[in-house]
């Protein structure tokens, strides 16, 4: 099972696209995810990232996505990309396998 986390926030480029266009591109996100749900995917949470957060990363959203394999959660950026999605948000990703805590402590111990 891999995680997948992105955090984006919208470029100019989206910002200057009539209400419209938005609205358009945006009701074709709703079917895609649906496709990768009867395929596996698990969606564990979308949100907004609040002002208040201690050390808040500069992204206004996030989004945390489990995939059951590597092919699936390739499958899904290759279409992220091709959708031009980049062209309208600035996105950071993180992608990894699923661990304990005391397994992560033990990663950064062996630094």
């Amino acid at each position: 099972m891999k995680v997948f986390i992105e955090l984006w926030k919208a470029k100019e480029a989206w910002k200057a696209l009539p209400a419209t266009d938005r609205q358009a591109y945006a009701a074709q996100l709703g079917p895609v995810i649906q496709d990768f749900v009867d395929k596996g995917a698990v969606l564990e949470a979308w949100g907004m990232n609040t002002d208040e957060t201690e050390y808040r990363a500069a992204y206004d959203f996030f989004a945390v996505t489990k995939f059951p394999s590597d092919g699936l959660l390739e499958e899904f950026q290759a279409i992220v990309e091709a959708a031009g999605w980049y062209a309208y948000f600035d996105q950071v990703n993180l992608s990894g396998t699923l661990m304990s805590p005391e397994e992560v402590v033990g990663k950064i111990l062996e630094l």
